[in-house]
Protein backbone atom coordinates (compact mmCIF):
# COMPACT_ATOMS: atom_id res chain seq x y z
CA UNK A 1 0.00 0.00 0.00
CA UNK A 2 2.60 2.54 0.78
CA UNK A 3 4.40 1.92 -2.46
CA UNK A 4 1.10 2.48 -4.18
CA UNK A 5 0.45 6.02 -2.27
CA UNK A 6 4.29 6.78 -3.19
CA UNK A 7 3.45 5.99 -7.17
CA UNK A 8 0.11 7.84 -7.03
CA UNK A 9 2.39 10.97 -5.61
CA UNK A 10 4.83 10.58 -7.71
CA UNK A 11 2.60 10.53 -10.81
CA UNK A 12 0.31 13.37 -9.76
CA UNK A 13 3.35 15.75 -9.06
CA UNK A 14 4.56 14.98 -12.80
CA UNK A 15 0.87 15.91 -14.48
CA UNK A 16 0.36 18.44 -12.09
CA UNK A 17 2.24 21.21 -13.47
CA UNK A 18 1.76 19.71 -16.56
CA UNK A 19 -1.99 19.78 -16.22
CA UNK A 20 -1.97 23.38 -15.05
CA UNK A 21 0.12 25.10 -17.60
CA UNK A 22 -1.89 22.90 -20.43
CA UNK A 23 -4.82 24.05 -19.01
CA UNK A 24 -4.03 28.11 -18.31
CA UNK A 25 -3.04 28.10 -22.14
CA UNK A 26 -6.44 26.42 -23.20
CA UNK A 27 -8.09 29.86 -21.38
CA UNK A 28 -6.10 31.66 -22.50
CA UNK A 29 -6.25 30.50 -26.29
CA UNK A 30 -9.59 29.93 -25.73
CA UNK A 31 -10.31 33.88 -24.80
CA UNK A 32 -8.12 35.37 -27.64
CA UNK A 33 -9.54 33.36 -30.27
CA UNK A 34 -13.42 34.67 -28.81
CA UNK A 35 -11.94 37.85 -28.67
CA UNK A 36 -10.45 37.44 -32.53
CA UNK A 37 -13.72 36.55 -33.55
CA UNK A 38 -15.59 39.29 -32.52
CA UNK A 39 -12.74 41.26 -33.66
CA UNK A 40 -12.60 40.59 -37.36
CA UNK A 41 -15.81 39.20 -37.85
CA UNK A 42 -17.52 42.35 -38.76
CA UNK A 43 -14.70 42.81 -41.96
CA UNK A 44 -14.02 39.28 -43.00
CA UNK A 45 -17.67 37.36 -42.07
CA UNK A 46 -17.60 33.94 -41.17
CA UNK A 47 -14.17 33.26 -42.79
CA UNK A 48 -11.68 33.02 -40.03
CA UNK A 49 -8.06 31.37 -39.57
CA UNK A 50 -7.89 29.34 -36.48
CA UNK A 51 -5.03 30.35 -34.07
CA UNK A 52 -5.72 34.14 -35.73
CA UNK A 53 -6.65 35.11 -31.63
CA UNK A 54 -3.22 33.93 -30.69
CA UNK A 55 -1.23 35.88 -33.46
CA UNK A 56 -3.44 39.19 -32.49
CA UNK A 57 -2.73 38.62 -28.65
CA UNK A 58 0.64 38.56 -29.08
CA UNK A 59 0.93 41.49 -31.52
CA UNK A 60 -1.52 43.91 -29.39
CA UNK A 61 1.13 42.71 -26.50
CA UNK A 62 4.11 44.52 -28.81
CA UNK A 63 2.02 47.10 -29.57
CA UNK A 64 1.63 47.89 -26.01
CA UNK A 65 4.72 47.78 -25.18
CA UNK A 66 5.54 50.41 -28.37
CA UNK A 67 3.16 52.70 -27.07
CA UNK A 68 3.66 52.75 -23.47
CA UNK A 69 7.76 53.30 -24.37
CA UNK A 70 6.72 56.59 -26.04
CA UNK A 71 6.96 59.77 -23.76
CA UNK A 72 3.70 61.22 -24.49
CA UNK A 73 1.88 57.66 -23.77
CA UNK A 74 3.63 57.14 -20.82
CA UNK A 75 2.15 60.47 -19.68
CA UNK A 76 -1.61 59.76 -20.26
CA UNK A 77 -0.93 55.76 -18.56
CA UNK A 78 0.33 57.65 -15.28
CA UNK A 79 -3.16 59.99 -15.51
CA UNK A 80 -5.20 56.31 -16.32
CA UNK A 81 -3.23 55.13 -13.29
CA UNK A 82 -4.45 57.84 -10.91
CA UNK A 83 -7.64 56.20 -9.32
CA UNK A 84 -4.95 53.17 -8.77
CA UNK A 85 -2.60 55.46 -6.88
CA UNK A 86 -5.39 57.24 -4.69
CA UNK A 87 -7.66 55.18 -3.56
CA UNK A 88 -5.98 53.47 0.31
CA UNK A 89 -6.67 49.99 0.03
CA UNK A 90 -6.25 49.53 -4.13
CA UNK A 91 -2.89 52.15 -3.84
CA UNK A 92 -0.92 49.30 -2.08
CA UNK A 93 -1.78 46.24 -4.04
CA UNK A 94 -1.79 48.44 -7.33
CA UNK A 95 1.96 49.86 -6.35
CA UNK A 96 3.23 46.91 -5.25
CA UNK A 97 2.68 45.14 -8.17
CA UNK A 98 3.63 47.69 -10.79
CA UNK A 99 6.86 48.13 -8.96
CA UNK A 100 7.41 44.42 -8.87
CA UNK A 101 6.83 44.09 -12.92
CA UNK A 102 8.85 47.15 -13.64
CA UNK A 103 11.68 45.49 -11.27
CA UNK A 104 11.64 42.40 -14.34
CA UNK A 105 10.66 44.73 -17.23
CA UNK A 106 14.20 46.01 -19.67
CA UNK A 107 14.49 49.98 -19.07
CA UNK A 108 17.35 51.45 -20.58
CA UNK A 109 19.35 53.60 -18.53
CA UNK A 110 18.21 51.18 -14.89
CA UNK A 111 21.23 48.76 -13.03
CA UNK A 112 20.80 44.95 -14.48
CA UNK A 113 19.38 42.97 -12.04
CA UNK A 114 21.98 40.73 -9.94
CA UNK A 115 21.60 36.78 -8.66
CA UNK A 116 23.63 36.63 -5.53
CA UNK A 117 25.46 34.40 -3.42
CA UNK A 118 24.71 35.95 0.16
CA UNK A 119 27.37 34.87 3.13
CA UNK A 120 27.19 35.69 6.51
CA UNK A 121 30.90 35.71 7.37
CA UNK A 122 31.60 32.96 9.99
CA UNK A 123 28.46 30.93 9.10
CA UNK A 124 28.36 27.79 6.70
CA UNK A 125 25.37 29.19 5.12
CA UNK A 126 24.32 30.62 1.76
CA UNK A 127 20.99 32.28 0.68
CA UNK A 128 20.23 33.22 -3.06
CA UNK A 129 18.69 36.77 -3.82
CA UNK A 130 18.42 39.43 -6.02
CA UNK A 131 19.89 42.73 -5.69
CA UNK A 132 17.70 44.80 -5.51
CA UNK A 133 19.07 48.44 -4.72
CA UNK A 134 22.91 49.54 -5.08
CA UNK A 135 23.04 51.76 -1.92
CA UNK A 136 20.89 53.43 1.05
CA UNK A 137 20.98 57.06 -0.55
CA UNK A 138 17.21 57.91 -0.31
CA UNK A 139 16.61 55.93 2.91
CA UNK A 140 14.98 57.47 5.89
CA UNK A 141 17.47 58.00 9.16
CA UNK A 142 18.14 54.90 10.95
CA UNK A 143 19.91 52.96 8.56
CA UNK A 144 23.53 51.50 9.02
CA UNK A 145 25.37 54.32 7.07
CA UNK A 146 28.28 52.41 5.01
CA UNK A 147 28.67 50.78 1.65
CA UNK A 148 25.39 48.11 1.92
CA UNK A 149 23.08 46.61 -0.90
CA UNK A 150 19.56 45.92 -0.29
CA UNK A 151 19.05 42.11 -1.27
CA UNK A 152 15.32 40.32 -1.89
CA UNK A 153 15.61 36.69 -0.59
CA UNK A 154 12.69 34.92 -2.24
CA UNK A 155 10.84 32.32 -0.13
CA UNK A 156 9.66 29.00 -1.78
CA UNK A 157 6.49 28.83 -3.43
CA UNK A 158 6.27 32.48 -3.95
CA UNK A 159 4.92 32.94 -0.83
CA UNK A 160 6.85 36.07 0.08
CA UNK A 161 10.20 37.05 0.93
CA UNK A 162 12.72 38.66 3.16
CA UNK A 163 14.03 42.29 1.82
CA UNK A 164 17.46 42.60 4.16
CA UNK A 165 20.63 45.51 3.73
CA UNK A 166 23.70 43.91 4.00
CA UNK A 167 27.74 44.97 4.38
CA UNK A 168 28.36 44.73 -0.32
CA UNK A 169 31.41 42.32 0.73
CA UNK A 170 28.65 39.41 1.68
CA UNK A 171 27.36 38.93 -1.60
CA UNK A 172 29.01 37.40 -4.20
CA UNK A 173 27.46 37.76 -8.02
CA UNK A 174 26.53 34.09 -9.91
CA UNK A 175 26.17 33.44 -13.49
CA UNK A 176 22.32 33.33 -13.90
CA UNK A 177 19.63 35.24 -14.80
CA UNK A 178 16.48 36.37 -12.64
CA UNK A 179 14.39 34.49 -14.69
CA UNK A 180 16.04 31.27 -13.64
CA UNK A 181 16.33 32.52 -10.04
CA UNK A 182 13.09 33.33 -9.67
CA UNK A 183 12.18 30.30 -11.01
CA UNK A 184 14.53 28.03 -9.11
CA UNK A 185 12.67 29.55 -6.02
CA UNK A 186 9.28 28.91 -6.87
CA UNK A 187 10.16 25.04 -6.35
CA UNK A 188 12.49 25.60 -3.31
CA UNK A 189 15.18 24.38 -6.02
CA UNK A 190 13.96 20.99 -5.90
CA UNK A 191 15.12 20.86 -10.19
CA UNK A 192 18.82 19.58 -11.05
CA UNK A 193 20.81 20.93 -13.77
CA UNK A 194 22.67 18.26 -16.10
CA UNK A 195 25.89 21.32 -16.11
CA UNK A 196 26.43 21.37 -12.95
CA UNK A 197 26.62 24.76 -10.39
CA UNK A 198 26.83 27.86 -11.71
CA UNK A 199 30.06 29.88 -12.83
CA UNK A 200 31.02 32.96 -10.82
CA UNK A 201 31.63 37.40 -11.22
CA UNK A 202 34.09 38.97 -9.29
CA UNK A 203 31.99 42.35 -8.84
CA UNK A 204 28.59 43.60 -7.91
Amino acid sequence: MKRITQYFLRGLITALPLGLTVYLLYLFLTWSEKLAIQLVRPFVGNFYIPGLGLALGILGIFLLGVLVSQPFIARLLSLVELPFTNIPVVKSIYSSLKNFADYFSPHSGKPSQQVVILRVPGQPLELVGLITRQGIAGLPDGFIRDDRVAVYLPMGYMIGGYTVFVPRGWVQPINMSVEEAMRASLFAWMAQKDNGSASTNSSV
